[in-house]
């Protein structure tokens, strides 16, 4: 007769391989090498609503496929405080505490991971070029750790846009951060919609979001509207430029929708939330062991909308017409 320790011994193994096979059937991500709770790192280059609500999506979609924080998944959120040498130190510290993987918001902390490692899977977000900015091989094969969603706006659609709200426009100033990879992408793409629509595309640069209020300044009178592209160092700032815009009638497009939401004029742009969401798809993949970033095709958001700001447009001084309201999927009045 078993003794009432084996007998123990046997309810316990039963048990585990029920609580294993319940595992796969839910379609969890099994850590038999790593922690019971699934650690992720968080870097995020800086703090705006946009950059915010990509990290804020990725949290609630991974909730939604099973990994919720306080349960099974911890989540270590950093912000560099537009300080590359913070973005650093912070892919550092998660490359010591050996993460399961990093979360990289923007250009320049996904920069900052990608060089730390090369062993913990990366998935980026708001990245607006992963190719030209050294973080991947090619948008469908990356070829490397790094992979997830890129933030490419439809410059030319934008600019497109500002004609339609102001045919009569022929100079357009753009503010940016020429340090910013993501933003000299833009801005390339600005200059030659801007020369095929018969524009004059006006550049002010700047190194640090307590700029941004001057270098507005320094466009009144010297253009009939502003672009803002998704440069993180400006749109942290954003509020500056708007209240230039304000103040001289200037009206103010932007590269992402809650830009408008913030009181800017108008763009035809993705939304950071959906982004962060489509992100936590590709992280769950990873997580589950279904494909290794290498093999993941960077992905774009697809849906791109028209955003309006009415209330903007009375302090702007700017009449939109009502074919392009009726068009809009957002309508802020």
């Amino acid at each position: 007769m078993a003794s009432k320790r084996s007998r123990t011994t046997q309810v316990l193994t039963i048990v585990g391989a029920v609580a294993v096979i319940a595992v796969m059937a839910l379609g969890l991500p099994q850590f038999n090498k790593g922690p019971a709770v699934t650690r992720i790192g968080i870097t995020q280059i800086v703090e705006h609503p946009a950059l915010d609500a990509s990290r804020d999506g990725f949290i609630q979609r991974l909730a939604e496929l099973g990994l919720e924080e306080g349960k099974n998944v911890e989540f270590a959120i950093q912000n560099a405080q537009g300080d590359m040498a913070i973005a650093q130190s912070i892919a550092a510290k998660f490359v010591s505490e050996n993460v399961d993987m990093i979360l990289a918001i923007a250009t320049p902390t996904a920069q900052a991971a990608a060089k730390a490692t090369q062993n913990i899977p990366i998935v980026i977000t708001a990245v607006t070029d992963p190719v030209a900015a050294g973080l991947a091989g090619s948008i469908s094969k990356p070829g490397c750790n790094v992979t997830g969603t890129s933030d490419l706006t439809p410059v030319r659609k934008q600019l497109e846009l500002l004609t339609r709200i102001l045919p009569e426009a022929e100079r357009v100033g753009v503010i940016y951060n020429a340090g910013e990879t993501n933003s000299l992408v833009q801005v390339d793409l600005a200059r030659e919609t801007a020369e095929n629509l018969g524009l004059l595309l006006v550049e002010v640069t700047v190194s640090s979001s307590s700029g941004v209020y001057e270098a507005a300044q320094s466009l009144v009178g010297r253009v009939d509207a502003v672009y803002v592209p998704t440069d993180n160092t400006v749109v942290s700032a954003l509020e500056s430029v708007i209240k230039v815009g304000e103040d001289s009638k200037i009206p103010v497009i932007v590269g992402e929708v809650d830009g408008v939401r913030r009181g800017a004029l108008a763009t035809i742009g993705i939304d950071y939330h959906v982004l962060g969401m489509q992100t936590a798809d590709i992280a769950w993949k990873i997580l589950k062991g279904e494909k290794e970033p290498k093999d993941i095709p960077i992905e774009y958001v697809e849906d791109i909308q028209i955003a309006l700001n009415l209330t903007a447009a009375d302090k702007m001084e700017v009449s939109i017409p009502q074919d392009l309201i009726d068009e809009a999927y957002e309508v802020i009045r």
